[in-house]
């Protein structure tokens, strides 16, 4: 869920509304791609709210730039000109939703990489869906991982790759939480539009 932070994040509302218009969409039209309201993006462009990072990432796909740009915390740089290697501590961590969340992956490429810990008893319920595939790799801890009505528990070694159209849910089985390797795509063509709702 979104949460009030006016002016947690500076430029945030100023940057999505920007990124927006040069994507060349109508509040209606970006809404949709991410399946917002028109009314609650409305809201995260004026700085009203912050988003979560599941639409803050739907919002990157609909834009066509990485997480880090809309964030104020990267330039546009060709992924070409990027090094293609991350340093271990490169990279600051994220925390969104109570999940931690730090780079893996050169940012701005077709797939991102990133190494999650998500403590228990936080965003249990949150079912997401959305267009791409992920993979995912646990490391320490048990995860639940819920696919559509299907429930799978996952031990350290253990990995799943899906669909990420499929309803999923997330869930870490025990103390301290559950730390995975975690792989997406993000998908920027026309065709993605089709399978948001």
């Amino acid at each position: 869920m979104d949460v009030d932070i006016t002016g947690e994040v500076p430029g945030l509302g100023a940057r999505l509304r920007e990124r927006r218009l040069r994507s060349r969409l109508t509040l209606e039209a970006a809404a949709a791609r991410v399946g917002l309201s028109p009314a609650h993006l409305s809201r995260l462009e004026t700085s009203k709210r912050q988003p979560s990072l599941p639409v803050l990432l739907g919002l990157s796909r609909a834009y066509g730039v990485p997480v880090e740009v809309l964030l104020g915390e990267q330039s546009e740089v060709s992924p070409l000109v990027r090094a293609p290697v991350l340093r271990a501590g490169e990279g600051e961590p994220t925390v969104a939703g109570g999940w931690t969340y730090r780079p893996a992956g050169v940012p701005g490429r077709a797939m991102q990489a990133l190494r999650v810990h998500i403590p228990m008893l936080v965003q249990d319920a949150v079912v997401r869906v959305h267009p791409g595939e992920e993979w995912l790799y646990v490391l320490e801890g048990r995860l639940l991982l819920t696919l559509d009505r299907e429930q799978h528990l996952l031990a350290p070694g253990d990995s799943a790759h899906f669909d990420s159209m499929r309803p999923h849910r997330l869930v870490a089985e025990e103390q301290p939480g559950v730390e995975l390797l975690f792989v997406h795509t993000l998908l920027q063509s026309p065709t993605a539009d089709l399978c948001i709702h």
